[in-house]
């Protein structure tokens, strides 16, 4: 029996699945690792822990599977994910998770240095992104830097220990480190200015476009895994941005919402349009011959989980029966406006020290009440990124949400409410596995390409319509959140500099 392997590392941790040839899911597993806060805004990993993790959900996944032949292995992770490694792949510090957001004035460098590449990406690089992590590396822990033979993203240190080789995802590449597919490849001359000349020799050795085939899986690799078959390892790239290839595929006007931890929009366009609010358009970054554009909300569901867990301390089994009460709640009747920029914003306004931010309390306010605010206020921000999509010039006809959010549904309603608009929520298992057995199924040859695997293993959808009376009752809530944001972006600016708030 052909069956391919699906890798998905997490925020909170690895998950793995096994797929036959018809898209069915044969077995699955998953195990957690750890994050660290060591200061506000930093969040790190051990590259260690990944590969832990992967190696017990893998063999869960075969396990349940019958331990059948692999033919094709794909990898998606967080991006940017940053790991710092020696000549032999060994950690030299904890890796820098895709939220730490240290790097702001790097990240302020990259858009004051005028490059041409820099047009991709919206004129500077995100302060998620592996290059200003590396320009911070650079300043701050300089002789690690210098002894780092690798600084790379958390999906090409995956190929590399599956396969043994430093092969970079081109989507990677070019979302994250400004690599141009259709010119010089790896700016040189922009790591020079920024400080880092030295990182192109730093990044993976090759650059191998989505789904095509890196090399079969190691020995050393499938002995940990328990693999067996023969396990063509074939290209992966950024979660998120994948998952237009597990909706059935990604035509003009199809927009993907993967809503987790935080929210990561992705759609591709035919032609370019450059509008300052969004990231991109990244050319060939999925399909060669189309460009990619994303948005994002560092915080979303964390949000959310911050509200119940931490601030109420309801334990997550719980949740339930608050997330019903708040349901019960009229909107935007509770007079509470709660601001979602609790890790800064990524997009539309693309400013990490924004900070989060509950407005309205009173001696009465619930529990129920803040949770239901706080959902709003996500759903606020999911609004703001999909207006910018639409402002720029960019199509949205359709909207497929995948992800955490088909566990809450107050947050799944109110997020049709708040866009005034149909929302598609993908159904069944997990998105981002269901793309890398696209990959998987497509770069080891049992599908001509990769939009013919996507439309092979398109997932049943069901479509959420906005209630009209909640529609109207968002628009004013949704301009109060717009000028709260602006009412207090100086403050929350001033409350984000270094030394302010508690280490957690």
């Amino acid at each position: 029996m052909t069956a391919f392997l699906a890798l998905d590392l997490g925020t909170e941790g690895a998950r793995a699945a096994v797929y036959g040839a018809d898209g069915s899911v044969l077995g699955a597993g998953d195990d957690a690792y750890p994050t660290c806060f060591p200061r506000p805004g930093w969040a790190e990993q051990d590259p260690d822990d990944w590969w832990r993790a992967s190696v017990h959900a893998v063999r869960q996944a075969l396990a349940q599977a019958g331990d059948p032949s692999i033919a094709g292995v794909a990898v998606a992770t967080t991006a940017s994910t940053v790991a710092v490694l020696d000549r032999h792949g060994r950690p030299l510090r904890p890796a820098l998770l895709w939220m730490d957001a240290r790097a702001g004035e790097e990240s302020a460098l990259t858009a004051r240095a005028g490059h041409p590449v820099l047009r991709y990406s919206g004129d500077s690089d995100a302060v998620e992104w592996l290059v200003p992590k590396a320009m911070w590396l650079a300043r701050h822990e300089p002789e690690t830097y210098r002894a780092a033979a690798r600084i790379t993203e958390a999906v090409d240190y995956m190929v590399w220990r599956l396969t043994g080789r430093w092969a970079g995802s081109r989507m990677n590449a070019v979302c994250k480190s400004n690599y141009d597919p259709r010119g010089a490849g790896f700016p040189h001359d922009l790591y020079e200015s920024l400080g880092i000349g030295d990182l192109g020799g730093k990044l993976p050795d090759d650059i191998v476009p989505v789904g095509d085939p890196v090399g079969p899986l190691g020995a050393e690799a499938r002995d940990e895994l328990g693999v067996t078959g023969p396990a063509i390892v074939v290209s992966g790239g950024i979660d998120a941005h994948l998952s237009l290839l597990a909706i059935g595929g990604a035509p003009e006007g199809r927009v993907s919402i993967v809503c987790g931890t935080s929210n990561a929009f992705v759609t591709e366009i035919d032609e370019p349009v450059f509008p300052s609010t969004v990231w991109g358009p990244y050319p060939d970054a999925l399909h060669t011959g189309r460009w990619l554009v994303e948005g994002g909300q560092v915080s979303a569901g964390s949000v959310l989980a911050w509200a119940g867990e931490r601030l109420m301390g309801r334990p997550r089994a719980e949740l339930g029966g608050l997330i019903k009460a708040a349901a019960a709640l009229p909107p935007v009747d509770h007079g509470l406006i709660v601001l979602d920029y609790f890790m800064g914003n990524r997009t539309p306004l693309r400013d990490p020290r924004l900070r989060g931010a509950v407005l309205g309390l009173t001696l009465g306010s619930s529990p129920e009440q803040v949770y239901r605010a706080a959902v709003e206020g996500v759903a606020y921000g999911t609004r703001q990124v999909i207006d910018s999509f639409t402002g720029g010039g960019i199509a949205v006809d359709e909207v497929f949400l995948s992800g955490g959010i088909r566990h809450n549904e107050l947050w799944l309603q109110t997020t049709a409410d708040v866009l005034g608009r149909p929302v598609h929520l993908v159904a069944g298992d997990n998105l981002t596995l269901r793309a890398c057995s696209v990959l998987a199924s497509a770069g080891s040859g049992h599908h001509a390409s990769l939009a013919e695997a996507a439309a092979r293993y398109a997932p049943d959808v069901r479509t959420v319509e906005p209630v009209a009376a909640h529609v109207a009752a968002y628009e004013q809530g949704y301009a109060d959140y717009r000028a709260a944001t602006a009412a207090t972006a100086e403050l929350s600016h001033r409350l984000s500099e270094p030394g302010r708030g508690a280490r957690s």
